[in-house]
């Protein structure tokens, strides 16, 4: 067997954190077992941390955990877990004024009730995600998205989960050594061997060396292969999202019996957004911003200043932390035997929960589509390279979306936000359409996409984009009227049967959750 048709057996997974090992799990789940080939490594530095900054997820990791053998409520238990049925965007359209709109994870029973609710004075409507589902209505009544006798990943509701992130890389390791065979190393790699062509012919460590088949870079910002060894361009997209920074802090609950919000609260502020994250002991809490309009010290500021009108928190002897983000992405994520995943590959800001979302949905793709044997490798990279790359500028789209959209008019921030010039061109064509026709499956048609028709809605119609039709729908008060009557039955229908967000972790914790 020459080198090129041997088979991709031997695999390293260089670098920890929540992008390593949910990709080590991938590979392990789809390719290792005990009696064949496939062996996966991941090589951790003893060193250095993980950023560990983000605790939102999207409904997708529902079935990850699932897929990986892992119990709900041992998750729940475990990772300071707490569900998430939203992103609650507050002050957007107007500063200061407490008025908001929800990206619901329900989808969105709107068959026929769109152009009635357009043809609706945009005054008098009522808010788009009140007339298409009942969640937002109960989220902000503080109830849970199950019950207790809904199965594991099971609710009356879409939901996803807020959670401490160190936590969950300390899970995913356990299951992925323990369950899924995958061999775990401390070692600080110090030197990256590449032949001519740019391919990676072993890692040297403190260690010793070690080879491998295909090596994949969880490195993190450093893209210590990716980037370092291979010389993979950075492409970079700040002149489209211009947040570069995070201020963040870790925030006590005044009490023990605190109510704990059921989704993501993002503010609007002068110069980006504050994300506010309840887990079950603390709250997770950063402002996200753009250092072209803000320096460090206003941004703190800031964030003190939204700790401290909270009636929840005081910002006194909070500590804060800088995080520095890189926005953009690999011009090429699969380079000869090297795949980059998660930070090493590409980072949008965490407007919509993207880290992990695309650290997932990356690692599945890539354990999907390893080769056979080594002599297809280039196609399957091309193909990978494609896929990713349209998913990124699709993600890139989607978060701009919500600048463009807002109708703030304070600062340049927001203004500049909406700079024709800092709009790609493929978003300006889809707005331009919708002004006249509203979002159809049609305008998703790909199976890549990763933000899709429901969660364009709730952020266009959240945001009171206006959509002129040329006919106004017949009956349209009517239709209005019943929907908002049937949504008003179901909420009095579901009540009963909730508990109050806290309350349910707590019965969670107690009696845990039944399998079927």
């Amino acid at each position: 067997m020459n080198a090129q048709s041997k088979a991709v057996t031997e695999i390293i997974v260089v670098g920890g954190g929540s992008a390593g090992w949910i990709t080590a799990c991938h590979l392990a789940k789809k390719w290792v077992s005990n009696t064949g080939p496939y062996r996966v490594t991941l090589i951790e530095s003893p060193s250095i941390p993980t950023i560990g900054v983000g605790e939102g997820t999207v409904p997708m990791m529902r079935e990850t955990l699932k897929y990986f053998g892992i119990r709900e409520d041992e998750f729940i238990r475990t990772c300071d877990v707490t569900f998430k049925q939203s992103v609650k965007f507050i002050d957007w359209n107007r500063p200061d004024s407490g008025d908001y709109y929800h990206h619901l994870f329900d989808y969105p029973a709107f068959k026929g009730m769109l152009p009635a609710w357009l043809s609706q004075p945009s005054a008098s409507r009522t808010a788009f995600s009140s007339l298409v589902s009942v969640q937002g209505q109960l989220a902000d009544a503080g109830f849970g998205p199950r019950t207790m006798t809904n199965p594991q990943f099971m609710g009356q509701m879409h939901y996803a989960y807020h959670l401490d992130a160190g936590k969950f890389t300390q899970m995913l390791a356990d299951v992925a050594t323990n369950k899924l065979g995958v061999t775990h190393k401390l070692a600080e790699v110090t030197e990256v061997k590449t032949d001519a062509s740019g391919k990676i012919v072993g890692l040297v460590t403190d260690q010793g060396e070690l080879n491998a088949d295909l090596y994949v870079d969880c490195s993190g910002f450093a893209a210590r292969l990716i980037g370092q060894a291979c010389q993979v361009p950075f492409v970079d997209k700040s002149d489209i999202l211009f947040v570069d920074n995070a201020m963040v802090a870790q925030v006590p609950y005044p009490q023990s019996d605190t109510p704990i919000p059921c989704f993501t609260k993002s503010t609007a502020k002068e110069a980006g957004w504050i994300w506010d994250i309840g887990l079950t002991q603390r709250r997770g809490v950063g402002y996200v911003y753009s250092s072209r309009y803000s320096s460090d010290e206003q941004a703190e500021q800031v964030l003190r200043d939204y700790l401290s009108h909270d009636l929840a928190s005081s910002a006194d002897g909070v500590k804060f932390r800088k995080v520095p983000m890189k926005v953009g992405y690999r011009d090429h994520s699969w380079h000869q035997n090297c795949v980059a995943i998660g930070l090493a590959s590409g980072f949008v800001e965490p407007l919509e929960a993207t880290g992990l979302l695309i650290f997932d949905v990356t690692a599945r793709m890539l354990a999907e589509s390893l080769p056979a044997n080594q002599a297809v490798m280039p196609l399957v990279a091309e193909r990978y390279n494609q896929r990713v790359q349209h998913a990124w500028n699709k993600v890139i789209d989607f978060i701009k979306l919500h600048y463009v959209l807002a109708k703030r008019d304070d600062t340049a921030f927001w203004r500049d936000n909406r700079d024709e010039a800092s709009i790609p061109a493929s978003l300006q064509q889809s707005l331009a359409l919708w002004q006249y026709h509203p979002p159809s499956a049609y305008d998703f048609a790909s199976t890549l996409e990763v933000f899709n028709l429901e969660n364009y809605l709730y952020v266009l119609y959240g945001s009171e984009f206006d959509t002129q039709l040329s006919t106004a729908a017949d009956k349209a008060d009517e239709m209005i009227a019943a929907r908002e009557r049937l949504i008003s039955q179901q909420i009095a229908s579901l009540k009963p049967h909730l508990l109050p967000h806290r309350q349910l972790l707590e019965r969670i914790y107690q009696f845990g959750i039944q399998l079927n």
